[in-house]
């Protein structure tokens, strides 16, 4: 694996990728083709996050759930209690079964990340969720000052960074992912949205 994780998180892990297809059958999580390759496409993905979270932070946000990627996954590998935003109510049902099974320390929210008032936290992950510009505007209000943003993009990352510095200052770090020669990791510090004068 690309992240060392102990062995019972790994047995976790191994029980939560074998709930996902099993409700894979009846609920749309995952692609069908991407069954045969649930480990590296989405656990291995997800794991490759883990080192970028150190020093560890008290509690996160995982905006755009779906399947428990990357939040679930980061929850069991790291421990850090993981607020998990999703509209899509039967991916929530998958997301409370699959925290009962694990015991991922995670809290589950049927509702759309615009309408969710929970407390900021000092990290925010999202994966093939929204453009940048748009996932920015959903991230910062729940982000505390100071905090970091992870956010796993595919080829079109360097497209939408220069759409969101329109709009948008910020630091960024690209960071080439461990799974995808296309895609990279984007860690981003003190966004803020840029005032234009009247």
């Amino acid at each position: 694996m690309g992240a060392a994780v102990s062995r019972e998180t790994h047995e976790a892990l191994l029980q939560f990728a074998g709930l996902l297809l099993r409700w894979n059958r009846t609920v749309n999580l995952i692609s069908r083709s991407d069954e045969q390759h649930v480990w590296k496409r989405h656990i291995e993905d997800s794991l490759q996050l883990l080192p970028l979270i150190q020093p560890l932070p008290p509690r996160a946000i995982d905006l755009g759930s779906g399947a428990g990627f990357p939040g679930l996954v980061l929850a069991l590998a790291s421990g850090i209690h993981f607020d998990l935003i999703e509209a899509d109510q039967r991916k929530c049902a998958f997301l409370r079964e699959a925290a009962r099974m694990t015991g991922a320390p995670v809290m589950i929210h049927p509702i759309r990340i615009e309408a969710a008032s929970l407390p900021p936290a000092s990290l925010i992950t999202a994966r093939a969720l929204a453009p940048l510009p748009r996932l920015l505007e959903m991230a910062v209000p729940l982000l505390t000052a100071g905090g970091r943003c992870l956010f796993m993009k595919g080829a079109n990352a360097a497209v939408e960074l220069t759409h969101a510095g329109a709009e948008w200052q910020m630091q960024v770090e690209r960071i080439s992912s461990r799974t995808d020669p296309k895609a990279c990791v984007l860690r981003i510090c003190h966004p803020t949205r840029v005032s234009f004068a009247a």
